[in-house]
This record gives structure tokens, sequence and C-alpha cells, in this order.
């Protein structure tokens, strides 16, 4: 009788478990409908297609690209047995890897926002593969499985591992700078430059724009709480330091922006991004600060880039992504600490230290997969394809059947 309860208790606790991480699954799932709408409202109405097409069909590679690769080289597991072994616990293992897929492909729907107007199709696609496949899981199996030794180095020397408890570093950090990279190897949109003079390309639909950001930040709630990845681990105040540094971005965003609508929807974005890696262990004011000033480093970063000519970033993904993720991870160390009314058991130099690893592998990798295309294969849209706009050159269709002559 002991026995058999509790294996009762086993199989409900790893259904409830399951159950958890399925609709953080789907809630991250969701988020990606939000990178598309992020991009098309932004990107100019002849690229609007193309937005939403290379964020589903960059989901879809990055799918095979994680389950066969991916996954194996950050945990060391592999779905290539029987499905009877595959349902053991309920499934939890492979609701685990739909979980972590749903992070692993917002590395390529990051870097489709800087990439914008100007990319071919399917060498993107193969290196949203690449990058999904082999430069992405070298860190998170680092910073979230202890791979290498490195989070065992970190605790011996500095006190504490690096900590990034929803991806700050992992996923946000490590998706922007890699975005840096391709969108500097490809070159400013034509256009861009006319004379002596800098131009930039006001954003196609202010609705949508903000459908995409509305999105994703009701999707970040899943992103960050369930990232405990088990019932008994669900915090409120992950949730509430979620709230709180989207709050701080928002309002940050309004009043350094002058109320413009692009940025004060990409605030809260900013802040979220930043408050990932310590949301666990921050106190609710904290989170608030984190948030504001990630909100401020978007929008001064952002303002500065669009005055200089060797960085093309359409969305702001370098600022938004790769310097506030990066500045998440330094301020989980801050802000984590108990001085600062945190939890304590983290390290500012761990955090310095893992946040700089994380980039070096974004950097390094980046280059490596984007380059190599480049140079073989070729990224960018031919001049005459650019000035059509890729829903035409691409798919060979406009987002508003208006614009088609008949």
């Amino acid at each position: 009788m002991l026995v058999e309860t509790t294996n009762a208790i086993a199989t409900l606790t790893s259904g409830a478990d399951t159950l958890f991480l399925l609709l953080g699954a789907v809630m991250v799932l969701a988020m990606h409908a939000g990178f598309a709408f992020l991009e098309l409202g932004t990107v100019r109405n002849k690229n609007q297609v193309n937005a939403l097409v290379k964020i589903i069909t960059d989901f879809g590679v990055s799918t095979l690209a994680y389950f066969f690769i991916g996954y194996f080289l950050a945990y060391d597991k592999s779905f290539l047995s029987s499905a009877g072994t595959l349902m053991s616990q309920n499934g939890l293992e492979l609701t685990k890897f739909f979980f972590l897929l749903t992070f692993a492909a917002a590395i390529p729907a990051i870097v489709s926002g800087g990439i914008a107007e100007r990319a071919r199709f399917y060498p993107m696609l193969c290196c949203s593969f690449l990058i999904v496949g082999l430069v992405y899981p070298l860190f998170e199996g680092i910073a979230w499985n202890g791979r290498f030794g490195v989070q065992e180095w970190f605790t011996s020397q500095f006190g504490a591992p690096f900590h990034d408890f929803a991806g700050s570093v992992v996923v946000h950090a490590v998706g922007g700078w890699i975005g840096l990279v391709a969108l500097t190897l490809l070159g400013m949109r034509r256009g861009r430059i006319r004379g002596k003079q800098i131009f930039s390309f006001a954003p196609s639909n202010i609705p949508m724009l903000a459908l995409g950001a509305w999105i994703l930040i009701v999707g970040w709630f899943g992103f960050n709480v369930m990232s405990a990845q088990k019932l008994s681990g669900i915090s409120g105040l992950v949730a509430v330091n979620s709230l709180m540094a989207m709050v701080g971005g928002t309002l940050v965003a309004m009043f350094l922006g002058k109320n413009d609508p692009g940025f004060i929807h990409n605030g809260p974005l900013a802040g979220l991004v930043a408050v990932c890696a310590g949301s666990d262990v921050m106190h609710p004011i904290g989170a608030l600060v984190v948030g504001g000033v990630a909100g401020a480093i978007f929008i001064i970063v952002f303002t500065m880039l669009q005055r200089r000519p060797q960085i093309d970033d359409v969305l702001g993904v370098w600022p938004l992504h790769g310097l506030c993720g990066a500045w998440g991870g330094i301020a989980a160390g801050i802000f984590g600490s108990t001085a600062l009314g945190g939890i304590g058991s983290v390290s500012i130099l761990s955090q310095l230290l893992g946040t700089l690893l994380g980039i070096v592998i974004a950097v390094a990798g980046a280059l490596l997969v984007y380059g190599t295309m480049k140079k073989f294969v070729g990224l960018r849209l031919s001049q005459e394809d650019e000035h059509e706009g890729a829903d035409l050159a691409i798919h060979k269709i406009s987002a508003v059947m208006d614009d088609l002559k008949s």
C-alpha cells in the first residue's frame, strides 16, 4: 500500500511538472508571434510578409537543429529511443525539450529583426540551423548544465556560480551579439545614406508594432516564471520582479523617448530582457531600477546608432537584447546581493565573467557561421531585389493585395 501511494504521488508530481512546463512552452511559443508582429510593424510595407515568414520558418528549422543536435550538446540527452521510453515520467523530458526549444528558437527571431529588409532567405535559414544546433547550445550547456567545469571554477574562485535564471545572457545577450555580427556583415540598407546625410526609415505600422510588443510582454511571464521548470519552484517574486522591470523600462522610455510610440513599446521589452537573469533573487525595487536602466540603455544606444553609418540595426536588437541582456547578467550580481535587499548566493565577478564568456562565444560563433556563409554563398539580396522589397522578390506576394497590379 505504501509503495502504491508513493508511486501515485510520483506520477502526480511528474504529471504536474509536465503540465507546468507545457504551459510555459506554449506561452513562450506565443512570443514568437510577438517577434513577428514587432518586426512587421517596424519594417517598410514591402518587407512585411518576409518578416512573418522568417519567424515561423526559422522556428521550424530551429526545431530540427535543437532536436537532433543542440539539446544533446547542451544536456547530453537525445530522443533516439522508443516512444515508450520517451513517455517516462509523463514525457517530462520531452516537454523540457519543447520548453527549452522555444528559448533556443528565440535566437534566430532576435537576429531576424536586426538583418531585416536586405537578407537572402535560404542562406539565413541555413545560418539559423547552425546557430541553434551548434553555437547557442555551447553556452547554454555551460550556464544551465555545468558543462566543461566553468561553473565549478566560478564557484571555487568567487563563491558562487554564474547565475542566469531565465536567460538575460544565455538567450538575449547571445542573440543580440550574434545579431550584431550578422547585420554588420550584411551592411546598411540602401537608401539610408544620401550624400553625406543618414536617413532613418519610420515604422510602417505602429498598431502592429504595439501588438507585437504586447504579445511579447504577456508571454514573458511564462518565459520567466516557468523557468523554474517544476511546479514546486514557482515563485511570485519572479512574476512581480518581471512586472516591475517592465514598468521601469516603459516609464524611462516614455521620458527619454519623448513619447515616441516605438520607444515606448520597446521600453518594457528592454526591462524584461534585463530582469530575466536575476528575477528570482532581486527585490522588486531592485527590479524596477534594473528595468529603468535597461530602458535608458536601449533609447540612448539605438538613437546613437541611427546617426552612425557603420551599423544598420533595423529593430535595435543589439541594444535591446545584446546590451540590455548583458546589463541584466551583471545586474543580477549587484541587485541580487543581500546588501541591496536580494536573496544572495550571487557573485558580481562570476556575473561579469559569465556575461563576457557568453558574448565571446556568440561573436566567435556568429563570425564563423555568417562569415563562412557570406564568403561562399552570399547573405544579401541583389540591389534590384532589395529595391523591390523582400515580399515580392522572395515570396512573390505583397502584404496588401491592393498593392498588386492586376
